[in-house]
């Protein structure tokens, strides 16, 4: 298996005591957890859905973003509430947040300037082409976030956010404050997290 499959793993396994209290008449009813890591993401996904329905156009798929870890490892997980899966990727963090650049989010900002990383609950919206071609533009749904859309917070590529980083560098290079993947991981983003779905991101500790 190459070293950038091992780094942004792909993790799946069902848990319907999770989703079923979301999506009771679609989900098989397995209990069934590959690890604790999953079993807290898909409990917190279904914590922060109910926490923010009424801001969401799709209940399916959270993003939950783990900023207690570096940003070495796959942190960016996507919580299938539907089918009690998770899969996880690379996600970078905000400059502001990290200004010694060893890849650990110290702080997080809501303010303008800051080239830092909020925490809180976003809603996903529509696509668009921006500095780093198509990417997805972002709400925010906490207090802790409200400035999301003056600072102009996506969810976008990077070529600093690729796997090749770290073979070079240990760690991920750094955006503004955005949400970067890597071009490959940020398909997945398309095809399963826009269009007025739920991220939420904070140091978080899932393991």
């Amino acid at each position: 298996m190459s070293s950038k499959v091992n780094r942004r793993t792909v993790l799946a396994g069902v848990g319907a005591s999770v989703a079923a209290a979301v999506f009771p008449p679609r989900v098989a009813a397995a209990t069934y957890y590959p690890n604790e890591q999953h079993r807290r993401v898909l409990e917190l996904a279904a914590e922060q859905v109910e926490r923010h329905r009424a801001s969401l156009w799709r209940t399916d798929i959270v993003a939950i973003a783990d900023f207690a870890m570096p940003s070495s490892l796959p942190r960016f997980h996507f919580a299938n509430l539907d089918r009690g899966e998770v899969r996880s990727f690379l996600v970078a963090h905000g400059r502001g947040s990290d200004p010694e650049h060893d890849g650990f989010l110290k702080s997080f900002s809501n303010e303008v300037g800051s080239l830092a990383t909020s925490r809180g609950a976003y809603v996903t919206y529509e696509w668009y082409k921006g500095k780093y071609g198509t990417s997805i533009r972002l709400g925010g749904l906490s207090p802790e976030n409200s400035n999301v859309l003056d600072r102009a917070i996506v969810l976008h590529p990077a070529w600093y956010a690729d796997p090749a980083m770290l073979d070079k560098w240990g760690k991920l290079g750094r955006s503004d404050g955005c949400f970067a993947m890597s071009e490959t991981d940020f398909n997945e983003a398309l095809w399963h997290l826009s269009g007025g779905r739920l991220i939420y991101a904070d140091r978080l500790g899932l393991g």
